[in-house]
């Protein structure tokens, strides 16, 4: 927390404002799109989740529909499509950025169309924080007309050629999870240029009730809106936004500094024109033997670590999919290892990390 979080929640609790709606859920909304710009329209919401379950129904998403998904993310970038009754075809990645393949999405696109069924949406990832190759992406997308819903639940914060992620697709989606750069405890929202868009989610997000003096409905609805209460913390946090991507910038470059000597870390680097959070920080190595052994060796000092993502193509529960991978994905799952993030970390905790790390490989 930032320190000011305490005075958005009493203002709530003073005013005997709790509910979902209310002051604080617009000045948040507000907060985020001044920090987004670009015209953006904002609707918060209970979650990440609950944004890209209403944005691929915004997009016209429905049963039976095919929704191409980057493979190497989070669960709930797909499971929305599930929701819905659609089909995800999974998209591996190029190991500039380790989002979604240009050539690979396009393959998956005309995959579908030989068989009579375009895809209707695309979910492009900014993973890590790292922005996807976003003009490439976009091209794609434009060249058979298929609107994209970004992911940019991991990336508030970061940009790509200075344009803000968050901005780039048909909608966009962020995350104030409890791990994210910044938290709400739990929430997200939708974000797009497209006002119609903006509107409609908060629309079905409130239980879709039309317009009348009793309760009627003409469509399904959902109970996504944002508490007051929740919003309050969210207006404190985005006070200290900057703070806290300038933390996780400088946990990496000490990681960076530190490890550089060794030719069994590898660092995943910032492309011309990209700025990431550094969300978390990332390394590569050699063989699924040496993060093993980098990863226990940190457990023993109780310093916890985990795997990148297990791709969404070899997870049980979507074993059956339709993806187009050259296994990159599946190799950055096997030799990648996240290290402790937190923007709260010490130079002594850091260096702890560090030498573990540095005694196993020497």
């Amino acid at each position: 927390m930032g320190g000011t979080e305490q005075n958005y929640v009493n203002e709530a609790f003073d005013t005997n404002w709790i509910a979902p709606l209310g002051p604080n859920v617009n000045a948040f909304e507000k907060a985020i799109k001044d920090e987004l710009g670009n015209d953006v329209h904002v609707a918060a919401l209970s979650s990440g989740t609950a944004a890209i379950h209403l944005g691929l129904e915004l997009l016209g998403v429905g049963k039976g529909d095919d929704v191409i998904c980057q493979s190497f993310t989070f669960s709930a970038s797909a499971n929305p499509i599930a929701y819905l009754g659609a089909h995800p075809v999974f998209v591996d990645s190029e190991l500039d950025t380790w989002n979604m393949s240009p050539s690979l999405l396009r393959k998956a696109i005309e995959s579908g169309i030989e068989e009579g069924k375009k895809p209707k949406a695309i979910i492009a990832v900014h993973l890590y924080g790292m922005p996807y190759k976003v003009a490439e992406i976009r091209a794609v997308a434009d060249e058979f007309q298929i609107p994209i819903l970004e992911d940019s639940a991991e990336a508030l914060g970061s940009s790509y050629n200075e344009i803000p992620c968050g901005t780039f697709g048909d909608i966009g989606i962020l995350s104030f999870n409890g791990n994210k750069i910044i938290t709400t405890s739990g929430g997200g929202a939708l974000v797009s240029k497209n006002k119609t868009y903006a509107e409609r989610a908060i629309f079905l997000a409130t239980q879709a009730r039309d317009e009348a003096p009793h309760y009627q409905h003409s469509n399904i609805g959902y109970n996504y809106r944002m508490s007051n209460v929740l919003a309050g913390i969210g207006r404190g946090q985005m006070e200290v936004l900057k703070d806290r991507v300038n933390a996780r910038r400088a946990n990496h470059q000490y990681y960076k500094e530190s490890l550089d000597q060794f030719k069994e870390i590898e660092f995943l680097k910032e492309p011309n024109g990209y700025f990431s959070n550094r969300w978390l920080s990332c390394i590569l190595t050699p063989s699924f033997e040496i993060r093993e052994k980098l990863r226990l060796a940190l457990l023993d000092f109780n310093v916890e670590s985990r795997p990148l993502w297990k791709p969404l193509h070899l997870q049980p529960i979507f074993s059956n999919t339709k993806h187009f991978v050259d296994g990159t994905s599946e190799s950055l799952f096997e030799r990648g290892l996240c290290l402790p993030s937190g923007s709260n970390l010490s130079n002594e905790e850091l260096e702890r990390v560090v030498t573990t790390i540095k005694n196993v490989l020497s």
